[in-house]
């Protein structure tokens, strides 16, 4: 069964529960969501994010916990230089992870880092030796940490497949280590998805592994091919097309895994039910924003 979903929010009162019943409005069955805002550190306490009633809805609804990816913030560098500011990082990662576990999801996306400074081969050592200790301090967990294909903007971490791959090959357990591969990043990185995606899968699979691949960021991409930076295009009117798109969504490799959009808003209003629906329809709606933006209220 195809596992799709999108991001969705997390907030007032219901929290966890507000997240379920948007995904429920788009016709999902799995979605994404961030513990608290991706640009600050701030989080409610587990105990008042509404799981009880979450997991309840989402048993109603046929939807798997198991299926669900929390997406940890942006803020938080393994690779930066400053060793206070590395020590933050995974301590506020390991919070991450002991929050998804309580959510019942077994898995967090993680952004790499970046290397500041330029020091590429630094930074790969530093965002290892992070992950160790953050997997050291979460020994009962079984939540995965599913390092981000990057577009290469800036100095980060994960454009290459190699250095995924260098990167996992430092961890002492790799049980607890993943990829969540992003169309938009690994267009804008280089790579072929538009026209050899199974070309680029057979050399993901030979430097890191297809069956580490335990999710996957649906979007298309607002740039031309190795442009490296890493802006969101709405399903089929990017880069990559609908067409393109499609066949990652329904790869017959890859049918267990999570499918997650992370396009554009469209006039203020999300366009996930209107994408799911042509995802599901099999056919490309081009007059699809045209339609949200005149649902506007």
């Amino acid at each position: 069964m195809l596992k799709l979903g999108s991001h969705v929010s997390m907030g007032g009162n219901d929290m966890f529960l507000a997240s379920v019943e948007e995904a429920v409005r788009y016709d999902a069955n799995t979605f994404m969501v961030y513990t608290g805002a991706p640009q600050n550190t701030f989080r409610k306490p587990i105990e008042r994010l509404n799981i009880d009633a979450a997991l309840n809805r989402m048993q109603e609804a046929g939807i798997v916990p198991a299926d669900l990816v929390v997406h940890a913030p942006y803020i938080m560098n393994l690779a930066n230089p400053d060793p206070e500011k590395r020590d933050f990082a995974i301590r506020f990662l390991t919070d991450e992870v002991i929050r998804t576990a309580a959510m019942h999801v077994t898995q967090i996306v993680l952004h790499p880092g970046s290397a500041v400074g330029g020091d590429r081969l630094q930074a790969v050592t530093w965002i290892a030796e992070g992950l160790n200790e953050v997997i050291r301090r979460t020994p009962d967990q079984t939540v995965r940490i599913a390092l981000e294909t990057m577009a290469g903007k800036g100095n980060e971490i994960g454009k290459t497949f190699e250095e995924l791959a260098a990167i996992i090959a430092l961890v002492d357990d790799q049980r607890r280590v993943s990829v969540c591969f992003d169309t938009c990043h690994t267009h804008d990185a280089g790579y072929d998805i538009k026209d050899d995606f199974d070309g680029v899968i057979a050399a993901f699979d030979r430097i890191v592994g297809k069956d580490r691949i335990s999710v996957f960021h649906v979007n298309d991409s607002k740039n031309v091919r190795g442009a490296a930076k890493d802006r969101h295009e709405n399903l089929g009117f990017g880069f990559l097309g609908f067409d393109s798109l499609m066949k990652v969504i329904l790869h017959p490799a890859f049918t267990h895994v999570p499918k997650i959009l992370e396009t554009p808003y469209v006039e203020g209003q999300p366009p996930y039910a209107a994408e799911i629906k042509m995802i599901k329809d099999g056919r490309f709606d081009p007059d699809m924003k045209d339609k949200i933006g005149q649902e506007k209220p």
